[in-house]
């Protein structure tokens, strides 16, 4: 399934699903399924390396062709008939590439993969979560026509009371000669129409307001969407369409608050990777919505997608059931030195860029993230920091943005973002009590340039192996780790100036045996309040017993 929802009745669409030819750069052969990890083969359980997946198309007619990748993991190069169409890096955003001309017939595609640590990647490094291998999330093949619709982005805004939505379209001109065509859009009732013009073999940009006063807010507790209707026509044929999901809804900011719609929100949330048990990264359907279920169960109406932009599925189910959604870009627990890798702006500014054009749209997601735990102590990952907070604000001014730290009392980078979020493992990493660290670390955040701004505890917990019991209530057994999650969730629940808690983690996760195995037990991040086949552990009780009723310490607004 590429989407919840469909994007084309014009344009056509097909799923490139199933099992794919895999071979090893040492010449080794496999038939393995896309999506989805290298590591699910019995033989390929740690495989790190170079590999080529194949898969032969076939085309009825004359056309242009889209390959759209929504996850390859980490290093792509892809080709067409043995011609190279793309290459992209990072496994969590996606990318495509057009062929033009293709004539009807079999075809091959061939994409080679690398999951490999090495210079070349500075995002992509051993960490506290696994670097799986293979094309680990959908594969689409569009056929196309003289121009498509690239890129569609709706911005809700509301005037005198009305809502008004305003779409942007950037059209490709996949022909020699220059096009004038029809753009059209509908939403929540409205229609509108203008001109495209477009330069031979250029992108052209479209633009249209269309009043809504009939459509109904997005919030988390009444989680409206709607299907925006765009198109491209030709002398009054209809040449390519673009659907997307929407909702109406602002973001706003206010006495250490995150407004929702004006209503002030405060955010009980868990950190989640995409991890499963035997499936590594490669999560279907059924995983995400059971994932959601378990969160929503345990009383949260928020996630973080740490440490990378997430599966667009999961965030459509997110746009579903209001769950609100701090998405981030990928770059987790680097050092100045790692900052420094000639590679790291460029791709972080590539991740940053997909990560916002390809999910834009989504109404959950209400906070863009940057940089967790990296170097904002000295003045050179200052400037690294600005220069991201900076692009987000260049492509979305609608949405706050944050990053957690680990920097106590050492973070230069505080005055930044629009929300001040820490990380904070009290009881865990530390022995200290809750109340006297947290009261310690909002002072200092006070004094530090966060004075006045949304406060976010981004991270604690503990970790628990699952079925470890201990009447000593002994680390690593499951009693330890619910008492701590406890007295931190006491704390947090009763200060007003916080807008917003998230448990780390939701399930437990691999992590590399590189610099890890020596801190993680079973080779995992044992710190989920489910396990990595999402068995509740005692902990999971605890966070539905406190986020119910919890609103960050005003019993008496109306927090949602």
């Amino acid at each position: 399934m590429i989407r919840l929802f469909e994007q084309h009745y014009v344009r056509r669409q097909r799923e490139l699903d199933g099992m794919w030819r895999y071979v090893r750069e040492d010449g080794r052969e496999y038939s393995l399924p896309v999506p989805g990890c290298v590591e699910q083969h019995p033989e390929l359980l740690t495989y790190r390396g170079k590999g080529s997946f194949y898969k032969r198309v076939s085309v009825r007619e004359k056309t242009n062709i889209r390959l759209e990748f929504k996850g390859v993991s980490h290093t792509a190069e892809v080709y067409f008939d043995g011609a190279f169409v793309v290459h992209h890096y990072n496994a969590f955003t996606g990318f495509d590439g057009v062929i033009a001309d293709v004539e009807p017939g079999e075809h091959e595609i061939r994409v080679c993969v690398d999951n490999s640590f090495n210079e070349e990647s500075a995002l992509h490094i051993p960490n506290d979560y696994y670097t799986y291998g293979g094309i680990i999330r959908p594969v689409v093949l569009e056929e196309l026509g003289n121009a498509y619709i690239r890129e569609l982005r709706f911005t809700p805004v509301r005037q005198d009371g009305v809502w008004q939505g305003v779409v942007e379209a950037w059209v490709e001109n996949l022909t020699g000669k220059a096009l004038d065509l029809e753009f059209t859009a509908s939403l929540a009732g409205a229609r509108a129409a203008g001109r495209v013009s477009l330069e031979a073999g250029r992108a052209g940009k479209a633009e249209l307001s269309l009043s809504c006063g009939e459509a109904e807010e997005w919030n988390p507790d009444s989680p409206r969407l709607y299907l925006l209707h765009t198109g491209l026509l030709s002398g009054g044929v209809a040449v390519d369409d673009y659907i997307e999901r929407v909702g109406f809804r602002e973001i706003g900011r206010k006495d250490h608050r995150i407004l929702i719609n004006g209503k002030p929100v405060f955010l009980k949330g868990f950190n989640r990777h995409e991890d499963y048990g035997t499936l590594g990264c490669a999560l279907p359907l059924q995983v995400m919505a059971q994932d959601m279920d378990l969160m929503r169960e345990a009383g949260a109406n928020a996630v973080r997608t740490c440490h990378y932009p997430n599966d667009e599925r999961f965030l459509d189910l997110c746009d579903e059931r209001g769950m609100l959604v701090w998405e981030e870009n990928h770059a987790r627990g680097l050092s100045l030195e790692r900052m420094c890798n000639p590679n790291f702006d460029r791709q972080c500014r590539d991740c940053i860029r997909e990560m916002i054009t390809r999910h834009y749209n989504h109404p959950a997601i209400v906070v863009w993230g940057i940089l967790n735990e990296c170097d904002s102590t000295s003045r050179e990952g200052r400037e690294k920091y600005q220069s991201q907070y900076e692009q987000i604000r260049g492509l979305d001014a609608s949405r706050p943005v944050t990053s957690a730290t680990c920097k106590h009392f050492k973070d230069i980078c505080l005055d930044l973002p629009d929300i001040v979020s820490f990380n904070m493992y009290s009881g865990w990493y530390e022995d200290v009590p809750v109340k006297e660290r947290h009261e310690q670390e909002m002072d200092w955040i006070a004094r530090a340039g966060g004075a006045g701004k949304p406060v976010i505890v981004s991270e604690f917990g503990a970790a628990a192996i699952y079925g470890c019991r201990d009447r000593g209530r002994c680390k690593w057994s499951e009693e330890r780790q619910a008492d701590i999650i406890r007295e931190n969730l006491e704390v947090y629940r009763e200060d007003p100036r916080l807008t917003g808690v998230f448990i780390w983690q939701f399930a437990d996760c691999k992590v590399t045996e590189e610099e890890w195995f020596f801190s993680r037990a079973r080779c995992h991040n044992n710190k989920g309040v489910v396990d990595e086949y999402r068995r509740p552990k005692e902990a999971f009780d605890v966070v539905k017993e406190l986020f119910a009723g919890m609103n960050g310490g005003r019993r008496d607004d109306k927090t949602v």
